[in-house]
């Protein structure tokens, strides 16, 4: 009976964790590739695992997808134009609310939209980047120089102001994060490969 207990219990921690590591099959995407599975569940603003991870960047590259579940509507209506946060890294060894880059999303007026997301010096700026298709591979990528970060979304590029003047973005990584102000209305599933 305790062997049985014993392996029950072994069991549920081996399976009960939500990150994942997911294989798109080929047919999804050009070279079957490892994406990672972010969760941010219900009730909650930050994604399972969101763990501490320095980073030296002259160059983030990756591929989102996204399923339904990024489809919402929030509570109050003007939150509806909020920006969550997809991926990207703080800068200049600061925090990231000081510091930072990253792409952003939300699903506003019938479509899924990306964003350049910025800080610099504490004060946030963003950009509208492009749409989005639910299930496609969207491929980013931000470029430090000592004036901007180049924002790429499936070709197309833009940029923002960059305050620092360093060759490279240090500071750490940054997950997938719902808000603004509210919390997810549901379960949350985001896919990431860093190329």
């Amino acid at each position: 009976m305790k062997k049985i207990i014993g392996l029950t219990g072994l069991l549920l921690i081996l399976f009960s964790c939500t990150k994942q590591n997911v294989s798109i099959p080929a047919k999804t995407h050009s070279a079957t590739a490892e994406f990672i599975k972010y969760t941010i569940r219900s009730g909650q603003q930050f994604c399972d695992d969101n763990k501490f991870v320095q980073t030296s960047y002259s160059e983030l590259r990756f591929i989102a997808k996204f399923d339904s579940s990024v489809i919402y509507k929030t509570i109050t209506a003007d939150n509806q134009y909020d920006i969550n946060k997809l991926y990207g890294f703080s800068d200049s060894n600061s925090t990231h609310q000081q510091f930072s880059a990253r792409f952003g999303w939300r699903w506003s007026d019938n479509a899924l939209r990306l964003f350049g997301y910025v800080y610099n010096n504490g004060i946030r700026d963003s950009k509208e980047l492009g749409t989005a298709v639910i299930g496609a591979d969207n491929n980013c990528s931000i470029r430090v120089t000592t004036k901007n970060y180049i924002f790429s979304l499936n070709g197309k590029t833009d940029s923002l102001p960059r305050a620092c003047t360093s060759l490279k973005a240090i500071g750490y990584r940054l997950y997938p994060y719902f808000g603004g102000d509210e919390t997810a209305p549901h379960n949350i599933y985001i896919w990431i490969k860093e190329l």
